[in-house]
């Protein structure tokens, strides 16, 4: 287990991106990833609330890293889609994912993103995602 949450952070901390915008992987293990982002001024859009984008992306890259933890290696996001249920308005974004069915070719993962305000954690989008071995 310790083995495979070093590959994790190995992989996430050989992401440009996710250091750029200051994303953490806060927990994984064998089908599971979670992701946590503070939010600052820069990932807000013009109504106060954290740009759908970023959440996209936190959805895109749990549903990933669950895949490919599931397979024991390296995945890519085959497809994906999200529901936002509530604007992001608050301290922080937490995305957590979980591998639903995993098969030899592809893994069907899903993923809830809550934003944390006043100590409460409040679902603000649901995503379902395929990851396939990128080998």
């Amino acid at each position: 287990m310790e083995d495979l949450h070093a590959f994790a952070q190995q992989v996430f901390d050989a992401q440009p991106f996710s250091r750029f915008i200051g994303a953490q992987l806060t927990g994984s293990g064998p089908g599971t990833a979670e992701i946590s982002l503070p939010i600052v001024n820069h990932l807000q859009q013009q109504h106060g609330f954290v740009h759908g984008g970023v959440l996209s992306y936190l959805a895109d890259n749990a549903i990933t890293f669950a895949g490919g933890l599931a397979f024991g290696g390296n995945a890519l996001t085959s497809e994906y889609k999200i529901n936002y249920l509530k604007p992001a308005l608050g301290a922080t974004l937490v995305a957590r994912a979980h591998a639903k069915a995993v098969g030899k070719r592809q893994a069907v993962c899903q993923c809830e993103i809550f934003v944390i305000r006043d100590g409460e954690e409040i679902l603000c989008a649901i995503a379902q995602g395929t990851v396939v071995p990128a080998n």
